[in-house]
């Protein structure tokens, strides 16, 4: 049984809008639809679509602050809208818009309360509190208030308070919103950490799909409340027909290059740019070019994530 199971997952709201006078129109919208996945114990999974294309939606549906209107969903073994309680104990959440730590008390106390809430041991949180204040730097702020941080200490804060109980399970709804690049460096070698020495669950939606690339084996790509892709990180290239571009800078100019697996693609002068799948190896290419031609230099460019992305929307 995987650690988070999802059957044909629907999610629907009613809208009432006001049409003229009196009379209101009632329109049923569908923000989730047979949505359906598994996720195995300490996977870190990216979870990734456009705008309104349900992410958040079904999040909230995995901590049972949503009730789902179709399928089944269960998380930890538990029914996450009928044991939201016992669910709360073995999870962890951090919405990147939002914060659970009280605004105008100083971030050590708003750790104390939540030992409190979880009903922590008091050694295994001074144990977890100690451990996760030197992982993400937060020594210097534990006295100040929290109204008064910058955004990515507060988000470090947020991640702190979301763990102190040992959750199993961490879901993360755009952790890095608003960040430097400093900080989100430090918040992803964090991230790795964890998954590493704990073997935390996570579950990552975010629209910097920088944050995916750097921490995810796995990608569920969402679109119109369902799933449009779901496996391997490298596999979205073969999806989404991406290609790959070798420059090479010959000694003198030439005649477009032709090799076996590759198409040049434009010419300037000496420089020429090649063209291959994006899952080919590029050892070959590289090598039948250097044999029959005089370089002077190459390099490879990868394909653009992003572009990638937008190819599979477009074929879904």
């Amino acid at each position: 049984m995987s650690l988070i199971e999802v059957e044909q997952l629907g999610r629907t709201f009613t809208v009432r809008k006001r049409s003229g006078g009196r009379r209101r129109t009632t329109t049923v919208v569908s923000a989730v639809h047979d949505l359906s996945f598994g996720i195995e114990a300490g996977e870190m999974v990216g979870y990734i679509g456009p705008n309104g294309a349900g992410k958040s939606t079904t999040i909230k549906m995995l901590t049972g602050i949503l009730v789902p209107t179709a399928g089944r969903v269960r998380v930890a073994g538990l029914d996450p809208s009928r044991q939201r309680t016992e669910l709360a104990m073995r999870i962890g959440v951090v919405f990147g818009q939002r914060t659970t730590l009280w605004w105008d008390l100083p971030l050590r106390d708003s750790f104390a309360l939540l030992q409190k809430l979880y009903r922590v041991d008091p050694a295994r949180h001074r144990r977890n509190l100690h451990e996760y204040v030197e992982l993400l730097d937060l020594g210097d702020l534990l006295d100040t208030p929290v109204r008064q941080l910058s955004l990515g200490q507060r988000m470090r804060g947020d991640i702190t308070a979301a763990l102190l109980h040992d959750p199993e399970i961490l879901y993360l709804d755009e952790p890095t919103i608003g960040l430097d690049v400093v900080s989100k460096g430090r918040l992803r070698d964090f991230l790795r950490t964890l998954n590493t020495e704990r073997g935390t669950t996570l579950l990552l939606t975010t629209h910097d799909l920088q944050d995916i690339e750097a921490l995810c084996r796995r990608v569920i790509v969402i679109d119109h409340g369902t799933a449009v892709f779901d496996g391997a990180f490298a596999d979205l290239h073969r999806r989404g027909g991406s290609t790959r571009t070798l420059v090479v800078d010959l000694v003198d100019e030439a005649p477009p290059i032709r090799v076996d697996g590759a198409v040049t693609r434009r010419v300037e002068g000496p420089r020429q740019w090649l063209s291959f799948p994006a899952d080919a190896s590029a050892a070959p290419i590289v090598a039948a070019v250097a044999a029959s031609y005089d370089v002077a230099d190459l390099s490879i460019h990868e394909p653009d994530i992003e572009d990638v992305i937008r190819q599979i929307y477009a074929g879904a």
